[in-house]
């Protein structure tokens, strides 16, 4: 362990906000640390502010609700508490040291010593602390690292990871933000003995996380092709996976939208359809995920009336993520020149509604419903032109004709976009 205790820096621009600044003045001693130093030192926009002082946590609250702060104490077993001014929000944890791990999680002991503090960290990058002054301490190495591209575990890298498997994970995720050159040889090996450990012991939803903001870097490309020649890659993504895919579609402006860039990695064909609710995705997640993989809608020769077809039918945004797909994976079509003719048209609106069937002096029954679905696949199939008195028309010719119980029976008639 080496010591820059007191190296200089200029003291970093977030700490002089209203929030971090309250947050270091109620806590003599106080420093922030991890992500918010790092990325300070890159040079790279900080996001999220963390503080850690030499205090147990009741008393961190204390001082910080003392100093006329709003206090939410989101993980106080843990040690951590979150500290509010302006809508601005700072955690603030207790320093800790580990008193015993088991893969995934830690019983932790409070203290007083920033370098017991920074040992539990997972990579040197992330272990460094800073005061508001601008007074840097880096008790491994983190400054240099950062200079140099490496991303390297805090001491014994297997150590590191057999604390918290997911690590290995998180390795790749900075690797991709902030590496260069060969990745560290001691990392890689340690990577591969716990893949084992990382595939039993850590929640589905940890691991999406991790892939998520690792697709989110601005190229993953070769931290993914590191995963797998470890065997990451086969134990968190088993559908496969296509690097060269990803490459190309980054190539041409992919946008940094991670369920859009998994469409693009996992191969076109692969055994998905488990995918999201083995990843535990939310509902829109895994709409968006089916929608990009489903290139076919959007293949061959679309005129106007076709696009509006599709536009009537699905949200653009999923459109425009089927034309990366398929761009990425080199099928044929001018992929640009759809993204461009799509977000230049309207989206067409369908000119009724539930109440039009009500004022024709209609009761709200199912009829209505029955009878608002079929105008509006008439109104679709003619390219989404005809107007709202040709669809009130169309809409009570089909209640007329549907009866008292009877469902709806389409009249004769072409529609006058057809």
């Amino acid at each position: 362990m080496s010591e820059a205790a007191h190296a200089r820096i200029a003291p970093p621009a977030f700490l002089a906000e209203p929030a971090p600044a309250a947050v270091l003045a109620a806590l003599p001693g106080s420093r922030a640390v991890g992500g918010c130093v790092r990325d300070a030192l890159a040079g790279v926009a900080v996001h999220d502010v963390d503080v850690a002082a030499p205090l147990p946590p009741e008393a961190i609250a204390e001082r910080l609700k003392a100093a006329g702060l709003k206090v939410f104490e989101t993980g106080l077993a843990h040690g951590t508490v979150t500290a509010v001014l302006g809508g601005q929000p700072v955690e603030v944890t207790a320093l800790r040291r580990d008193v015993a791990t088991d893969g995934r999680h830690a019983e932790v002991a409070w203290t007083t010593d920033w370098a017991e503090d920074a040992a539990r960290r997972d990579f040197t990058i992330n272990a460094m602390s800073c005061d508001g002054e601008g007074r840097l301490w880096d008790y491994f190495g983190g400054r240099a690292d950062l200079a140099a591209g490496q991303v390297r575990f805090v001491g014994d890298a297997a150590t590191r990871l057999a604390e918290d498997y997911l690590r290995a994970l998180r390795f790749f995720r900075f690797w991709a933000r902030y590496g260069r050159g060969a990745p560290d040889a001691e990392a890689v090996a340690a990577i591969r003995g716990a893949v084992e450990g990382l595939a039993r012991r850590i929640a589905v939803e940890r691991v999406w996380m991790e892939i998520k903001r690792l697709l989110e870097a601005a190229d993953p490309v070769a931290a993914l092709r590191l995963m797998e020649e470890t065997g990451i890659r086969a134990a968190v993504l088993p559908e496969g996976a296509d690097p060269a895919s990803l490459a190309a579609g980054l190539a041409r402006g992919l946008p940094r939208d991670p369920v859009l860039r998994l469409a693009v990695l996992v191969p076109a064909g692969a055994a998905d359809r488990h995918l999201p609710s083995r990843l535990r995705w939310s509902r829109e997640e895994a709409g968006q995920y089916a929608a990009a993989r489903d290139t076919a809608r959007i293949r061959g020769a679309l005129d106007e009336a076709a696009l509006r077809r599709l536009l009537a039918d699905h949200k653009l945004p999923r459109l425009l993520d089927a034309t990366w797909v398929a761009e990425s994976r080199g099928e044929p079509g001018d992929w640009p020149g759809l993204r461009a003719r799509l977000g230049a048209m309207p989206v067409p609106a369908f000119p009724l509604r539930g109440q039009d069937a009500i004022d024709l002096g209609h009761r709200p029954d199912a009829r209505i419903g029955q009878a608002m679905k079929a105008v509006r696949g008439w109104w679709i199939e003619g390219g989404c032109v005809a107007g709202r008195a040709d669809c009130l028309a169309r809409l009570a010719a089909l209640l007329e004709r549907s009866g008292a119980a009877d469902g709806p029976a389409a009249p004769e008639g072409k529609n006058p976009g057809s």
